[in-house]
């Protein structure tokens, strides 16, 4: 078995000043996707590059040219036989979206890292958020949401799939505190959720919800506002997905919701690859 985890750090450095490595150290996960690095791998310090450098750990670092903003990396025990960071060319329909800005493919606001392995592949993203005024909602579904589908379902004529994501949605009102407050909110929009659906009709599987699917108050971020960590009113917006062919194969899923050192937590998944 094979232990995947997915964070979004908000930041690796902050991370980083607190109990990163140790997390790494305990948990021993053959390979971590990491979302919102906002940072070069260079403009880490010296002790924190010297103890990636030194670890037992692959790394594949896709930083943003724009200062703190988005980045995502991977941290993996066994060597890929391929990194492509972006979504490839090759797998877009161009007549299939309304509006495709060129920026949005290779390797578009650094959100997607691939790694290819023997049998299978390991891809982690970050989504766009919609904006609180919605002013992204658009993009996002007519875009974004359209392009990656078809980029993930491209890989998967090769190989099966192993997603780690933060997608910036709450998928049913079970998957958040407020569902009612927060119907017409960035990460609940009907736009949103018909997006994740898409993801999961016919194609790939919500791993937590296929081992838990009626266990409710359990989130993977938090508002910093108004103590909403403490009182536990979350949001499940961070989720592995996985190709339908290997569910067999998947032996747990879980929420670390009690690692506190982002407003985001870490989800993990064990899987037979």
């Amino acid at each position: 078995m094979k232990k995947y985890i997915s964070w979004n750090v908000n930041w690796i450095r902050a991370v980083l000043k607190k109990n990163f490595k140790e997390f790494l150290e305990e948990e021993k996960p053959d390979a971590i996707g990491i979302q919102e690095t906002k940072w070069h791998f260079e403009q880490l310090i010296k002790k924190d590059k010297e103890y990636f450098e030194s670890s037992e750990y692959h790394i594949y670092w896709n930083a943003a040219n724009r200062p703190w903003y988005s980045g995502t990396a991977v941290l993996s025990k066994i060597e890929p036989i391929a990194v492509h960071y972006g979504i490839d060319k090759e797998s877009f329909d161009f007549e299939s979206v309304e509006y495709v800005d060129e920026t949005l493919l290779e390797n578009h606001e650094w959100r997607v890292t691939t790694l290819e392995f023997e049998n299978h592949y390991f891809v982690t993203v970050y989504t766009p958020n919609s904006k609180d005024d919605l002013s992204r909602l658009a993009y996002r579904y007519t875009v974004w949401d359209k392009a990656f589908l078809q980029y993930i379902k491209w890989l998967e004529v090769k190989k099966p799939v192993v997603i780690c994501w933060d997608l910036n949605v709450a998928h049913k009102e079970i998957d958040l505190a407020r569902p009612k407050q927060n119907t017409m909110s960035a990460g609940f929009t009907l736009e949103e959720r018909e997006g994740m659906n898409n993801y999961i009709n016919k194609w790939f599987i919500d791993t937590f919800r296929y081992f838990y699917p009626e266990t409710s108050d359990k989130y993977t971020w938090w508002s910093y506002r108004a103590w909403a960590r403490a009182r536990n009113v979350g949001w499940r917006i961070d989720y592995f997905l996985t190709s339908l062919s290997i569910k067999n194969k998947l032996g747990d899923a879980l929420i670390y919701d009690d690692v506190l050192w982002s407003d985001h937590c870490p989800v993990w998944i064990m899987i037979d690859l």
